[in-house]
């Protein structure tokens, strides 16, 4: 075998990334303020890109954002009124105090563009239901022009995303020039995992594998003690994995980015009798509820009924982030 080590879920994949990058790196870098160490052109393959979400104490995934970072480069976004509620550190990579360039991946993937007024995803799955076979499913990210500015403080970090069809189900692989690996590697993992399920639903295929190919897959110094702390976790927590529904469509991702939206700016409140999507739906939408009242009632618990609403593996990391604020019949 020629190609790089393959991992069943994500979670084993994250830590032995980590884990590799701690213990034998390749390179020390010093660029644009940050040191770091590094290993270079790392390759991974995960089976099941379904298990993106790593079960980690001391990681505290942040499920919330991982969910609204998908649906902003779904949605064809580039604004970070959406994006940095959720993030705030995201706020110091605008140039304009209002979007964000390089980091906003979805108007390159997801917004019409000439010559025929359609977004890359659909002519790539256009391209797969004529040719199956084809090499050709490939969507551009970074673009050259990005360069041209040695100061431009957000140049995307992912050259593209290629869907392969084989064998009857949709593979992804995504090519990025350089990955944060404590804070990126699942961040964007997530995402493109999600677009790349996405992607088979709307082919009415399964999900294959994904592969994650970098050429600067790298450990920023400020956060060695915290992949210390990962590495040296004993428990793996694991949950069930929830697949999206067949038949899932871009008027579902409308009725969740409008939830989204209004829970944001706290218009409204959620409860899934009022919302007629699949339950795998409702749940993403309780999460970004759940999110609200922690957002705009900051002396007050999450209430009992909003967390029920989550899967446990949500609920898990919800009450990882943010312990404080879970009833005292939940905290952990």
């Amino acid at each position: 075998m020629i190609t790089g080590p393959v991992f069943d879920t994500f979670t084993d994949a994250y830590l032995a990334v980590l884990g590799d990058i701690y213990h034998r790196p390749s390179y020390s870098t010093a660029t644009r303020g940050k040191t770091a160490i590094e290993t270079t052109n790392v390759s991974i393959t995960i089976r099941n890109p379904i298990a993106r979400t790593p079960y980690l104490a001391t990681r505290r995934a942040n499920i919330v954002f991982n969910h609204a970072e998908a649906l902003w480069y779904l949605s064809g976004r580039d604004d970070l009124d959406m994006i940095a509620h959720y993030a705030p550190r995201l706020r110091g990579l605008s140039q304009d105090g209002k979007t964000l360039t390089g980091t906003a991946y979805g108007p390159r993937l997801f917004a019409p563009s000439a010559p025929d007024g359609r977004n890359q995803l659909d002519r790539v799955l256009t391209l797969l239901r004529g040719d199956p076979d084809t090499k050709r499913a490939a969507m551009l990210i970074m673009r050259p022009d990005e360069l041209a500015d040695p100061g431009n403080p957000d140049v995307a970090c992912t050259l593209a995303l290629q869907l392969m069809l084989r064998a009857g189900q949709l593979h992804m692989t995504s090519y990025m020039r350089g990955n944060d690996a404590m804070i990126g590697l699942l961040g964007d993992t997530f995402a493109f995992t999600f677009i790349q399920e996405f992607a088979a639903r709307l082919l009415g295929v399964e999900a294959g594998t994904y592969a994650h190919h970098v050429g600067s897959m790298h450990i920023n110094a400020l956060d060695v003690a915290k992949v210390e702390h990962i590495l040296a976790e004993q428990a793996v927590y694991v949950f069930p994995h929830a697949t999206m529904p067949a038949g899932t469509s871009w008027a579902d991702l409308r009725t969740v980015l409008d939830w989204e939206q209004r829970l944001r700016l706290n218009e409204d409140c959620f409860t899934p009798d009022r919302v007629d999507l699949a339950a795998y739906w409702r749940e993403v939408v309780a999460l970004f509820e759940v999110h609200r009242q922690i957002t705009y009632h900051p002396d007050q618990p999450v209430s009992a009924d909003a967390l029920a609403l989550l899967r446990p593996g949500h609920r898990w990391l919800v009450e990882q982030r943010w312990p404080i604020r879970m009833p005292a019949t939940v905290s952990s």
